[in-house]
């Protein structure tokens, strides 16, 4: 019945390779793994909750983060 949340989650994983800011791609990954969590929680599937709520964080907290300026660039 909720099959369809994981379709998007899937979705959202696939279109974020298309992203061209790692920011970007990180936040929008972020997003499909709360869907997958979420997902997760409806089938009552500790792995998927367990694995996308590292996903999840690990995104946020490294889209947030700021990145030292590349030595190569100046």
């Amino acid at each position: 019945m909720f099959e369809w949340i994981g379709w998007i989650a899937t979705a959202a994983f696939g279109a974020s390779y298309l992203c061209r800011k790692p920011m970007t791609l990180r936040r929008v990954q972020a997003v499909a793994a709360m869907l997958w969590i979420l997902y997760g929680v409806i089938i009552k599937a500790p792995p998927v909750i367990v694995a996308n709520v590292i996903v999840a964080s690990l995104a946020l907290v490294s889209s947030f983060q700021r990145r030292a300026p590349d030595a190569d660039a100046a």
